[in-house]
């Protein structure tokens, strides 16, 4: 199951991910979510916080969230994953070849932290369009 969090504000997206993710978590909700702010704001910036429920994904959902990366690989400013274990954090860092933007990893006391620095991102990536 995926939720949007109330943190989630302008260009930046905060979801808190809980059991195990499969393709209908991404299909109705996460992905919709990411692309109506892609469409308003070009860039975003995304929080992903894996709760201690979260038990990781199914085939199709990686599937979806691999693709979905790849297409939007430059539309990203930066992602911040919350609360991985070791094992995801390694898959984080493999997947960071394949996107723009900056990707970072908090341990699961550090909600807050990552969204800061999501939200950091995204102010200065709107502070460099306006100079341009």
């Amino acid at each position: 199951m995926i939720d949007q969090l109330p943190a989630s504000a302008h260009d930046t997206l905060v979801v808190q991910a809980s059991g195990i993710l499969n393709a209908a978590d991404y299909e109705r909700d996460f992905i919709p979510a990411m692309e109506r702010l892609m469409r308003i704001h070009g860039k975003i910036s995304v929080v992903l916080y894996l709760d201690e429920q979260f038990d990781g994904w199914d085939l199709e959902a990686m599937w979806d969230d691999a693709r979905f990366g790849l297409k939007h690989r430059h539309d990203f400013n930066r992602l911040a994953v919350v609360g991985a274990q070791i094992w995801f954090k390694w898959a984080i860092q493999l997947g960071s070849h394949f996107i723009d933007g900056e990707l970072r990893t908090f341990p699961g006391n550090q909600l807050e932290e990552a969204i800061a620095w999501a939200k950091a991102g995204a102010l200065s990536e709107s502070l460099e369009t306006a100079a341009k």
